[in-house]
């Protein structure tokens, strides 16, 4: 059985983690697979959004524990923390939008894998936790996507406590942007992923590029960085096509370019 499944609708691809049986935990192999369909959308012209999604009853339940506990070795732990750590930064550094589509838990590494793509839309069966610190094993990566997403309290009151939230909580502390019926959680994640696929993919990627440099920046160095950014997509083909589209009151048609 593939541990990935990947399925194109004109310019939107979803991918579906495809290990129901261990609830989609973030075993090497799977971690490798995605990272490389990554890689491979990355320099697709053809896709301009990409849907996270899983099979089963649930997102993904974390790093694979069975696995990690099989080869007790330093050098076996330092590969899974780096391979995980590297497929986060890649789908940050991705240049098309990542949506992520959760149903059931998405705990540990499966909660960060939530906060580090770029949207998210949670069915109202979706449950949210970073439990390791139950197991002795604090949930130190996870953190790192989760206090970005979240507030501090409420990212440390996660950490330190493990307990599950709901979707609706999720949405609050803004780890979800929305929470929908489960029957109507396809539905609501297409249409979005059809909305922004509309736009320009020059502009996606500038603007997602932008916004995670800049947040990292001071205030000065933030609107001096975005301030180059902007002239730069104004002398782009399809902001000029677009602000013409605009006067003209008419559709725009982009080139990518």
């Amino acid at each position: 059985m593939p541990l990935l499944l990947r399925h194109d609708d004109s310019s939107i691809a979803t991918i579906t983690l495809n290990r129901p049986a261990a609830r989609n935990a973030l075993s090497v192999p799977l971690m490798r697979a995605l990272d490389d369909e990554l890689t491979k959308i990355a320099t697709d012209p053809s896709i301009h959004v990409v849907i996270l999604a899983a099979a089963g009853p649930g997102f993904c339940a974390g790093h694979d524990m069975r696995d990690m506990r099989a080869s007790p070795v330093r050098e076996a732990y330092d590969e899974v923390f780096a391979l995980c750590s590297r497929l986060m930064r890649r789908i940050v550094s991705l240049p098309k939008p990542v949506i992520a589509r959760v149903h059931g838990a998405a705990s540990a590494a499966g909660c960060q894998l939530v906060a580090t793509c770029d949207l998210a839309i949670a069915g109202e069966s979706a449950r949210f936790a970073t439990p390791g610190v139950n197991i002795g094993l604090f949930c130190s990566t996870p953190m790192v996507a989760l206090s970005r997403a979240v507030g501090r309290k409420a990212a440390m009151e996660m950490l330190l406590t493990g307990d599950l939230i709901d979707a609706h909580k999720a949405q609050a502390i803004g780890l979800v942007n929305r929470v929908v019926p489960d029957e109507q959680l396809d539905e609501a994640v297409t249409a979005l992923a059809r909305q922004i696929a509309s736009k320009s993919a020059l502009t996606l990627a500038i603007g997602k590029a932008a916004f995670y440099r800049q947040a990292e920046m001071d205030l000065a160095a933030a609107y001096e960085f975005t301030a180059q950014v902007m002239t730069e997509n104004m002398l782009a083909n399809d902001a000029a096509e677009g602000i013409d589209a605009f006067l003209e009151k008419r559709p725009p048609t982009w080139t990518g370019t």
